[in-house]
């Protein structure tokens, strides 16, 4: 109750003074035509006001704010690459049942320009992320996984996850294929409905960290042609990429 006393009392207050200089405006120069024209004046300024503060320049430093936010947040994104993300995507993208064709279709030959990533957007758009489970090695992906959980607990304790739907989404997708994994205390002979639901979570993992990947990469082309120049030379899609630079 205090808590909205102490604004009501100063309101009231200010209100008071406020109506107090009037009358003494009034006392000493006997002018109401004056204090009408300068009170209705103010008044309708006050409008303009709260659209120039409350409207456009707290929205533009609301914008300011969440453009620096979602800037601290991509670099937990390229730490969440560098960690885990690519070597899921190497290991992944192996298991494509297009595995070929996806190869043709992620900046073959160290290309990159407005017109790959938009290829690679509509590839991605139309593209089901479908892995063979009979060459998933269920083992390696548990232990690659498990011994990541810490790192990835680190990502969800930032609190600018809250800005980032899609990065927050992977998250909990990776952490739900960890947790079905490590569930299973023995992953030889599951039966061929357990294979179906484990591979049905391995696909979500896959669609997911592939999409943000590609939201990542143009990111860094426009904003570090550095950081991309080698994210692209060890492209997690390529089989064949090599961060060595070699002459013409």
């Amino acid at each position: 109750m205090k808590r909205f006393t102490w604004p009501i009392l100063l309101g009231v207050s200010l209100l008071i003074f406020s109506t107090s200089f009037y009358f003494l405006h009034y006392f000493i120069f006997r002018d109401a035509h004056h204090i009408f024209l300068y009170l209705v004046g103010d008044v309708a300024f006050v409008f303009i006001e709260i659209l120039l503060v409350s409207l456009i320049i707290q929205g533009l430093l609301e914008y300011r704010e969440k453009s620096s936010r979602l800037e601290k947040l991509n670099m937990v994104i390229g730490a969440f690459f560098s960690e885990v993300g690519a070597s899921l995507i190497e290991t992944l993208s192996q298991l494509d049942l297009e595995a070929e064709k996806m190869q043709k279709k992620f900046f073959a030959g160290g290309k990159s320009d407005a017109e790959e990533f938009q290829k690679a957007r509509s590839w991605m758009a139309g593209h089901s992320f479908n892995i063979n489970p009979n060459n998933v090695d269920w083992n390696d992906l548990k232990t690659f996984l498990v011994e990541r959980r810490d790192f990835l607990l680190r990502l969800l304790e930032n609190p600018n996850l809250l800005e980032h739907e899609m990065f927050t989404d992977l998250l909990w997708a990776v952490f739900h294929l960890e947790e079905e994994l490590r569930a299973r205390k023995n992953l030889q002979d599951l039966p061929k409905e357990d294979i179906q639901h484990l591979s049905g979570d391995v696909e979500r993992v896959y669609g997911q960290v592939s999409r943000q990947w590609l939201k990542y990469m143009e990111h860094l082309e426009r904003n570090y042609p550095y950081l991309f120049s080698l994210a692209l030379r060890t492209n997690p899609f390529d089989q064949n990429a090599s961060p060595v630079i070699y002459g013409a």
